[in-house]
């Protein structure tokens, strides 16, 4: 039904305004009482077999939504009750920002992708924090945090900081993000050099807290294997915990669309089917050059159950879907979940050190 008739109605609409209005359905169905219970029968695939133990916590299947979605952490508890293990919200700037001028969210139906240079648009970490101190249920909820753009890069360590301090109590991982496109200049902070400056700060901090929040740092598919190695010898040489694989990505290459289209669309973050590839094989690289000793959140290009099962396989603990969702309606989680479960669950050792 989604992809014969709502899918098509919806495409119609300008892409950021069905986001808004999606939002604000949501939010009014959250206010009905009994109303998550009646989505989770709808779309949430229960199984013992797909319950998983990463970071130290228990994710009840592996498929997540990625950030980007829920950025003002508004609906996250609504959102688990549509079958996902875990929910990131954000990015989550310090102070509220507008982000990119609109238009900035485009739609490529024959790529079956999305382009968008939103730029960290939010309404800053107080909005957040008041809607997460109103969360009543128990789904597993990540913050993915960023910098201001009016903040230079030699000052962005402390925007970071004080998004780590102030909502540490509220969230159960954190995800340092240092690898979207859409924000001026803020890949440079994938520099091992920047990573450091960042990250120190939060071990210090955590190590005074008695709850343990696992810190992520969030990558691009744009980076080259020089660059991801230095990011590796960060994971191996500090206390960061992990790493989430990949962010969108600046490349054009291999897109059906035409390329008058894609440039008059213009500059932006592109996700959907044609990240598929190289986000496994990111993650492939890192899981072998660590010999999977430290955990991956795979996100990008998880268009059917089968990419899900694939970014396993080449070595992530966990996924994290969101474009996928957009083409292919409220029940993916669902069909994944199946998918999984026929494939022995998420206690099978999808993947092995050295792959074949």
């Amino acid at each position: 039904m989604y992809s014969k008739f709502i899918r098509p109605l919806l495409f119609l609409l300008n892409p950021e305004q069905v986001h808004h209005l999606t939002i604000r359905l949501l939010r009014l169905l959250d206010a009905i009482p009994g109303m998550r219970w009646i989505i989770r029968q709808l779309f949430a695939y229960h199984g013992p077999s797909l319950e998983k133990e990463v970071l130290g916590m228990k994710f009840p299947n592996p498929i997540g939504l990625a950030a980007g979605f829920d950025k003002n952490a508004e609906i996250p508890d609504m959102l688990g009750a549509f079958g996902f293990g875990f929910v990131e919200v954000g990015a989550i700037t310090p102070k509220p920002q507008p982000g990119n001028p609109k238009p900035r969210l485009f739609r490529l139906p024959k790529d079956r992708a999305i382009i968008n240079r939103m730029g960290f648009n939010n309404r800053g970490m107080e909005y957040a924090i008041a809607n997460l101190r109103r969360r009543k249920g128990n789904l597993i909820v990540g913050a993915n945090i960023g910098k201001n753009s009016a903040t230079p890069n030699e000052c962005a360590g402390n925007d970071y900081l004080k998004l780590f301090r102030s909502l540490y109590e509220y969230v159960d991982y954190f995800v340092v993000n240092v690898s979207c496109p859409n924000v001026a200049d803020i890949t440079e902070l994938q520099n091992k050099a920047y990573i450091s400056q960042i990250l120190e700060p939060f071990f210090e901090f955590r190590r005074g807290q008695n709850q343990y929040r696992p810190v992520l740092v969030k990558i691009s598919p744009d980076l080259t294997w020089e660059q991801i190695d230095e990011i590796i010898d960060v994971l191996m040489n500090t206390p960061l915990d992990g790493l989430v694989a990949t962010n969108t990505t600046s490349s054009r290459k291999g897109l059906t669309s035409s390329e008058k289209q894609v440039e008059a669309i213009g500059n932006g973050g592109l996700s959907g089917a044609p990240l598929t590839d190289r986000a496994i094989e990111v993650i492939r690289y890192l899981y072998e050059k660590t010999e999977g000793r430290y955990p991956i959140i795979g996100v990008g290009g998880i268009m059917t159950p089968e990419d899900a099962l694939a970014m396993l396989r080449a070595g992530a603990d966990l996924v994290q879907v969101y474009t996928g969702m957009i083409y292919e309606g409220p029940g993916f989680v669902r069909n994944i979940c199946r998918t999984l479960e026929a494939e022995g669950g998420s206690q099978r050792p999808y993947h092995t050190f050295p792959h074949a």
